[in-house]
């Protein structure tokens, strides 16, 4: 795991290198001007033209010492400040007094006056920003909204300093943000820059230094980790030469209805696909008439009778000896969202709350109300941020503006393990832990895909019995499959059947990457 920092944490970190460690100020952001300027230059090693967006604090005070080292190497340098130099205080100051007293035809600089001011950069190959560092609050105001804007638009390399300006450090909210190809963020990774418009604006994101050594950052308490292959290659189930087809993970599929037959073979198919023993599909007698099942080793048991298209109350007692033997349950793909589905979806999940339940789909949505009265310790929530805003009572608009704290608050509020599907996936666990999935890509956005996911949940569940391993290593291995697929078909063709027959390939793409 790769722990993700807050910017209360940096700037503690900060504080402790200069009032406890005895390094000034100064040297710090020579350090870390220092590290910006030997990433830029491996990142573009015959550039001549650099243009740096330069703000009244350190952040610019960064840009500033950066631009030294940019002209000491023969780079021409354009400085557009988004207010008068004379308001600099501090290092930064100092870094453009040393400025000013270069005698060099590589230098040019403007204060932003008006949108007139932007030609200064019009010939720069590279823009980096330096405005607002991991302090800053709030949406973009006057000058420096007005430069972000116009500055999106320009056809240039754009390379952001700590964190691109608009974005914020640990939310990852941003009403505009510096769209940038590069991020160098300073000291420690910030957990704003892999989460929603930080996932987005950040492009590459690479760490710089300040000079002071990684071990300073192990008194931190952190909560949030990006997943790295190692942890995804780690959670997959043991398969050990004496196991059989009972022991390898058995998989019950509750779902289907006589609307939406096919939910549920993906959800099966998937779970056979990432190494599960046995897999049975329970599903209204109507549903699993329409349902053309080419895999014969996938078991679709028929319920109720010749007339049943949606699932009942009167039917989990024909559910009840296929529960017992499941190792998890899938519940939800293509259930339909009826009340006497609902009354059924509420029954079953109170008399077997002891089994472990990947919840999903339309399941989510009949529980939403009830939610509260669930003890489902032993489940997983597998919503979109649609469905999120159901179960949680809170707006699309407002939990994305947090989206890490309102995750944490319900994971634990409902005592469950909550799988949030984005474009960037997150796993919450009831300890207030967040994980951040680092494979995927838009290719996904697809109808099926969320139910290939379920099976690949119920299946590593099964399988190991571990809730938190599992799902770190199907949600990773799930998006790695699509990244898989995206190198030969782009993600324009990808659907969620070929992520799903491309299980096997991607977990033995990550067995040889790791092993």
């Amino acid at each position: 795991m790769i722990p993700l920092f807050t910017s209360n944490q940096i700037r503690e970190i900060d504080n402790y290198a200069i009032k406890e460690i005895g390094i000034p100020s100064f040297a710090l952001m020579e350090n870390a001007s220092l590290s910006i300027f030997n990433e830029i230059i491996n990142n573009f090693p015959t550039e001549q033209v650099f243009g740096i967006l330069v703000g009244k604090g350190n952040n610019g005070g960064d840009g500033l010492a950066l631009a030294r080292h940019l002209i000491n190497n023969e780079k021409s340098v354009r400085l557009l400040f988004v207010d008068n130099p004379k308001n600099l205080k501090g290092d930064s100051l100092s870094n453009w007094k040393i400025l000013e007293n270069y005698n060099t035809t590589l230098l040019e600089y403007r204060v932003y006056r008006s949108k007139n001011d932007l030609n200064i950069l019009k010939e720069v190959e590279v823009i980096i920003d330096s405005v607002l560092g991991t302090g800053a609050k709030g949406e973009l105001q006057g000058n420096i909204k007005d430069i972000i804007e116009e500055v999106n638009e320009l056809d240039a390399y754009k390379v952001a300093i700590d964190i691109p300006t608009g974005l914020n450090a640990d939310t990852g909210f941003g009403e505009l943000v510096f769209d940038s190809d590069l991020t160098i963020t300073l000291a420690e990774l910030k957990r704003g820059l892999f989460l929603e418009k930080g996932y987005k604006y950040s492009g590459k994101v690479v760490k710089g230094s300040i000079g002071i050594s990684d071990k300073y950052f192990d008194q931190f308490e952190v909560e949030d980790y990006l997943i790295e292959p190692e942890d995804a290659f780690d959670g997959l189930p043991v398969k050990e030469l004496d196991n059989h087809k009972y022991n390898s993970g058995k998989v019950l599929v509750i779902g289907g209805s006589f609307d939406l037959p096919g939910a549920p073979l993906l959800s099966g198919i998937s779970a056979l696909y990432s190494g599960a023993g046995a897999v049975v599909l329970a599903v209204p007698y109507q549903a699993a008439l329409q349902m053309n099942n080419p895999y014969p080793d996938l078991v679709i048991n028929k319920i109720g009778t010749e007339e049943t298209k949606y699932f009942e109350l009167p039917h989990i007692d024909s559910l009840s000896n296929l529960i017992n033997w499941a190792d998890s349950i899938v519940l939800g793909p293509g259930l339909s969202r009826k009340n006497s589905t609902k009354d059924f979806i509420i029954k079953l999940l109170t008399k077997f709350n002891k089994k472990k339940f990947v919840i999903d789909a339309d399941a989510l949505f009949l529980i939403s109300d009830e939610l509260m009265n669930l003890k489902l310790q032993n489940s997983v929530l597998t919503p979109h941020h649609g469905e999120f805003e159901k179960l949680s009572g809170i707006s699309k608009e407002e939990f994305q503006t947090n989206l890490l704290k309102y995750g944490k608050d319900f994971s634990e509020k409902n005592s469950v393990n909550l799988v949030l599907k984005g474009s960037r996936t997150v796993i919450f666990n009831k300890n207030r832990e967040a994980f951040i999935n680092t494979t995927g890509n838009p290719g996904m956005a697809k109808f099926g895909s969320g139910d290939v996911l379920s099976g690949i949940l119920g299946s590593f569940i099964a399988q190991s019995g571990d809730l938190e391993s599992a799902l770190i290593s199907a949600v990773y291995l799930h998006s790695l499959s699509a990244d898989i697929l995206v190198e030969n078909k782009t993600e324009y063709g990808i659907t969620a059947s070929e992520i799903m027959k491309n299980i096997p390939n991607a977990i033995k793409f990550l067995r040889n990457s790791i092993v």
